[in-house]
């Protein structure tokens, strides 16, 4: 017959509580709501921006520079949307300015250097920076060119200026293109 010695034993105690341990049911984590975004495809781009928990700043300028009939177009469009957190960036002292009935043109000026009179994609972006070793240029409704390029695995544009944007929140696709929610503001340095 033959004896068993005790680290044998010790192991296989071991190694059986090891097993029913992981048959155990694993607790759930509740993670915090982040946010209560709901995307409906089938909304244009205005109307996503008007109703949007996110986006009710850039709503507002759009309402004041007149923009909100250019996103009620059919047209494809990418809109590198400014979040609430991003106006909240801005002094006091510029958003008043802007949102000013009498600087309507200058507002104007400012978000239509976030929007591109095409539809893209994070991939179709991604694709252009791969083929442009690492950058890709898009024309603005303004004339104005941003760049894309990577840091880490973050999208970020740079505006004529020197002025950058990071896309916190991509592919929000609409009836009429395409949102990408970034988190700051394209001012010209006169606004500052």
């Amino acid at each position: 017959m033959k004896k068993w010695s005790f680290p044998a034993v010790s192991l296989c105690m071991l190694l059986s509580s090891l097993v029913s341990t992981a048959q155990e049911p694993v607790k759930n984590t509740i993670l915090p709501l982040v946010s209560t975004y709901v995307m409906d495809a089938d909304k244009s781009i205005l109307n996503h921006a008007e109703t949007s928990n996110r986006l009710s700043s850039l709503s507002n300028a759009l309402r004041a520079s007149d923009l909100d009939k250019v996103l009620e177009y059919n047209g494809q469009f990418t809109v590198f949307a400014p979040s609430d957190m991003a106006f909240e960036k801005l002094s006091d002292l510029t958003t008043e300015r802007l949102l000013d009935p009498q600087n309507k043109k200058e507002l104007k000026s400012i978000l239509s250097c976030h929007i591109v009179a095409a539809k893209l994609s994070a991939s179709s972006i991604l694709r252009s920076m791969s083929r442009g070793g690492g950058k890709a240029s898009f024309t603005t409704i303004q004339g104005q060119k941003i760049t894309a390029t990577m840091n880490g695995i973050d999208i970020i544009l740079t505006d004529k200026n020197g002025n950058k944007a990071k896309i916190v929140l991509a592919d929000v696709n609409q009836s009429n293109g395409v949102i990408h929610e970034v988190d700051s503001v394209f001012l010209p340095v006169a606004s500052l």
